[in-house]
């Protein structure tokens, strides 16, 4: 059986579906500003350039060797779809993020000890349609996921813009931004469906 703590293989120019959850599905965003602080770190390491740190080091900078092309952060969890264009680019996006945040975290929370379950889980996806599928469950994990401050819907619209989100390789999947807005409302009825089913097998 691999070791643990062996490091994970994952292919240059491949898309991946990434999540991770907090330890014992506890809260890694409280209030606001937790989300915005997270937020800022998707910027350091992935807006247009480097950013210096307060000794004068750099932070790392992975612009040119990852793109991310869909988020949503959750209450206690949070799902990426990236595009990684060089072979450790998401390792090193996600070991900077979950250690800068986890020490924000614990600092202002006054808490000690790992802030994420686990290390983060990456699937690869291989297909288009799972590629479209994958971009709209996404965006689809808030109930209320129209007004979802948090998630990189509005940047699909053009309602906000970053240099960090880069939607681009989703949307040429469609005809129009208007096309991937009924691909989103075509499966709110299903989905709906599917978590009752999912709530009342729970109960049973």
């Amino acid at each position: 059986m691999p070791g643990r703590n062996l490091e994970k293989i994952y292919f240059e120019d491949s898309f991946y579906h990434v999540y991770n959850r907090g330890v014992n599905k506890e809260l890694l965003f409280r209030e606001t500003t937790d989300y915005v602080v997270f937020l800022s770190l998707f910027k350091r390491y992935l807006g247009k350039s480097p950013v210096n740190n307060k000794v004068g080091g750099e932070y790392p900078w992975l612009h040119k060797d990852i793109e991310l092309l869909a988020f949503c952060l959750m209450p206690n969890h949070f799902h990426a779809l990236v595009y990684q264009i060089k072979r450790d680019s998401m390792t090193k996006l996600l070991k900077a993020l979950s250690t800068s945040y986890g020490m924000y975290f614990n600092k202002k929370y006054q808490r000690i000890g790992p802030l994420f379950q686990s290390r983060f889980k990456a699937s690869l996806i291989n297909r288009d349609e799972y590629l479209q599928h994958i971009s709209r469950y996404i965006h689809l994990n808030p109930k209320n996921y129209r007004s979802w401050e948090f998630s990189s819907l509005p940047y699909y619209f053009n309602e906000r813009k970053a240099v960090w989100v880069r939607p681009r390789r989703i949307l040429e999947l469609f005809d129009s931004t208007t096309d991937y807005r009924k691909f989103l409302e075509d499966y709110e009825g299903y989905k709906r469906d599917l978590d009752m089913i999912k709530s009342e097998l729970a109960n049973f």
